[in-house]
């Protein structure tokens, strides 16, 4: 369920996105990551998630310096990420500034693991 404060407050994060966020913003955008299409600033019930891709159940979240102080906030976020069946990748800006690549790669292997998964089950 949204809230319209998270609303009013993605809508405000997506203007004043991190130079990390917006790096990564540039791959995932535009369904480049797999065909899978993904939102940035996307709110999840009460928290906003920096990307999120909902066919895939994904949530990435890039934390600045200050999330090192927030641990036990976001070790609730993810709590209640993963009840609403959001697995929850999380990067460091500096992580994703001077090693986009294997960023890249983690998102892609999550992002595998969800199409092999999703095969298993048909068969």
């Amino acid at each position: 369920m949204r809230t319209p404060n998270s609303t009013t407050r993605a809508r405000r994060l997506r203007t004043q996105m991190t130079d990390a966020e917006q790096r990564l913003w540039r791959h995932l955008r535009a369904r480049q990551m797999l065909g899978y299409k993904f939102r940035r600033q996307h709110p999840i019930g009460p928290f906003v998630a920096d990307f999120a891709c909902l066919q895939a159940g994904l949530v990435i979240e890039v934390d600045g310096g200050q999330h090192g102080e927030l641990e036990t906030e976001d070790a609730r976020r993810t709590r209640y990420l993963n009840r609403q069946g959001f697995r929850v990748l999380r990067f460091w800006n500096h992580e994703v500034l001077q090693h986009t690549d294997a960023c890249l790669e983690m998102i892609l292997q999550a992002l595998g693991s969800r199409v092999d998964s999703s095969t298993a089950r048909s068969e």
